[in-house]
């Protein structure tokens, strides 16, 4: 009997042994496994975009598509030895649509979506905006210009690579190759696109002089009087002041991102 006792004692010891452990075991996987639970969701937190960065994603990659067929229909027609008037009609709907939506950037500044100067903004939409709707809409005879084709393929070039680079930069996952696009090739298209601007409007003057254009003489029910033909000459000569500002800013903003660490060049 007291033999039996004892060897009973030693089971029930060691099954005490055994359970301690397994206890011990389990209570281990369950905090590993929570722990591993929350990592995963702590990953998903950080892969996950706010309501505005999706906004802003999905507007820049619109654009990206929009500006890209601007840009290969302007090349193709211009290989076929399409007019500059006949390029400019082939893509005129594309254009409209999205350089005019390139306005709700200036509201993306106002709101605080972007960190972009809304100054800036403002003189570089305005300034395309106004060239498309008043000039090259209503005076058909400046679409024959040679800053058509200038315009269009600055401006969707410059575009396609900016929207692209906004559009990735909300990942944190632009290559590097687009940001030495998007910082260098302003360099020759800032002034290609510019000066597409003025030979466009420098090739409406006459029309839109000998059409009064846009223009109210005295006297009238306002008192007032305007002349569009000398509106249109003053936005010529506020390109002096305007495209060294806009152009230097560009260089001060490719120095500080390309003269930087890799590690900081998408910050």
């Amino acid at each position: 009997i007291l033999l039996n006792t004892v060897s009973l004692s030693r089971k029930r010891s060691k099954c005490s042994a055994t359970t301690g452990a397994g206890a011990v075991f389990i209570e281990r996987a369950r905090r590993t496994g929570k722990r591993s639970r929350l990592d995963s969701l702590s990953f998903v937190g950080r892969s996950m975009v706010s309501p505005a960065e999706a906004y802003l994603a999905l507007y820049n990659a619109v654009q990206v598509g929009g500006w890209s067929v601007v840009l290969i229909k302007t090349i193709l027609s211009l290989a076929a030895g399409a007019t500059f008037t006949q390029t400019y009609e082939g893509v005129e709907f594309w254009l409209d649509v999205f350089q005019t939506a390139a306005v709700l950037e200036i509201a993306h500044c106002a709101l605080g979506l972007v960190r972009s100067p809304i100054g800036t903004t403002i003189m570089q939409v305005f300034s395309r905006v106004a060239v498309l709707w008043l000039v090259l809409h209503p005076v058909k005879e400046s679409r024959d210009s040679i800053g058509v084709p200038m315009l269009l393929i600055a401006w969707s070039i410059t575009e396609v690579i900016r929207y692209s680079f906004y559009a990735l930069n909300i990942f944190k996952c632009v290559p590097h190759a687009l940001i030495w696009l998007r910082y260098t090739l302003f360099i020759i298209l800032y002034p290609m696109g510019a000066s597409g601007e003025l030979f466009v409007v420098f090739r409406s003057l006459p029309f839109v002089k000998a059409r009064n254009l846009y223009s109210l003489d005295m006297p009238n029910m306002l008192n007032v009087s305007f002349s569009f033909y000398w509106f249109l000459i003053i936005f010529m000569l506020n390109y002096i002041p305007g495209f060294p500002k806009m152009y230097f800013y560009m260089f001060g903003q490719r120095k500080k991102v390309l003269g930087v660490e890799p590690a900081k060049k998408q910050q």
